[in-house]
C-alpha cells in the first residue's frame, strides 16, 4: 500500500518506547504523528490547573473546547499547547503523571478527546501512539503494534527521561508508579489498556530504538 496514507497505531504501557518509535516512523514515513498521550495529560493538566477534580469533567471540557490542544515543532522535538500555552514540559511533571491515569478512566473525557483524534486521523497518514488506539480509536488502522518492556527497564528509561529535564525522583519509586499506572491502565472499565486481536506484539526489552522502528517500518513495508 502507499505508505503516504497508512494508518498505523502503536499501543503499550508507559515508557515502553511508543511515543520515540512512533516520532521516528513518522519522521522516515513523511506523515503525521499524534501524541494521545500528550492530550490526557494536557487534559489533565488543565484540570489540576483549575482546582478540578475528576467530578469536574464537564468544566475540563469546556475548557479544552475553548482552548484546543495543538502540537507544534521546535528544533528540541514536539510542543503541545492548550490555547495559546505551551504546556510541554508541565504535562510531564510528576503530579500530572501521577494523576493522568484517573483522568484518562473518565468516559467523558475519553470521548471528547477520542473524536479529536478520529477527526485528525480520518484523512489517513498517520502514526498515533497510546492504550487503546488499535482497539479503540483505529480499530480499522492498517498495522497495529503493541509494544512492551519489564518494569524494570521502563522505570530505568523514566529514570534517565527525567534527569535530562532535571526532575529528580529515586528509580524504586518510579518503578512503583509504573507499575500502579500498568493495574489502573489495565483495569480502568472504559477503553483499558489491552493487546488488539490483529495487533503484533514486540517486546522491547533489551532492544535498541533503532531495532525497534527498523522491524515496526518492515512490517508495514510488507502490507
Amino acid at each position: 500500500m502507499n505508505l503516504k496514507n497508512i494508518r498505523i497505531a502503536i499501543d503499550g504501557p508507559a515508557s515502553s518506547g511508543k511515543s520515540t518509535v512512533a516520532k521516528i516512523i513518522a519522521k522516515d514515513f513523511e506523515i503525521i504523528y499524534l501524541d494521545t498521550g500528550a492530550m490526557y495529560r494536557a487534559a489533565t493538566y488543565v484540570a489540576l490547573s483549575n482546582g478540578l477534580d475528576e467530578a469536574d469533567f464537564a468544566q475540563t471540557i469546556n475548557i479544552l473546547k475553548e482552548n484546543p490542544i495543538s502540537f507544534g515543532a521546535s528544533s528540541d522535538g514536539q510542543l503541545v499547547y492548550v490555547g495559546e500555552v505551551d504546556v510541554t514540559e508541565a504535562i510531564r511533571q510528576p503530579d500530572v503523571t501521577n494523576a493522568v491515569s484517573g483522568m484518562a478512566a473518565i468516559p467523558e473525557i475519553r470521548e471528547y478527546l477520542v473524536d479529536v483524534q478520529r477527526v485528525i486521523a480520518s484523512h489517513g497518514g498517520i502514526v498515533m501512539d497510546g492504550r487503546d488506539i488499535g482497539t479503540v480509536v483505529l480499530p480499522d488502522a492498517e498495522l497495529k503494534i503493541f509494544l512492551v518492556a519489564s518494569v524494570e527497564e521502563r522505570a530505568e528509561r523514566r529514570f534517565k527521561e527525567n534527569l535530562q529535564k532535571g526532575i529528580e525522583t529515586e528509580l524504586t519509586t518510579l518503578q512503583f508508579e509504573i507499575t500502579e499506572r500498568d493495574r489502573k491502565d489495565s483495569t480502568r472499565k472504559i477503553s483499558p489498556l489491552k493487546q488488539a486481536a490483529d495487533a503484533i506484539l514486540l517486546d522491547t526489552t533489551g532492544i535498541g530504538i533503532a531495532e525497534v522502528v527498523e522491524r515496526i517500518e518492515t512490517y508495514a513495508k510488507e502490507l
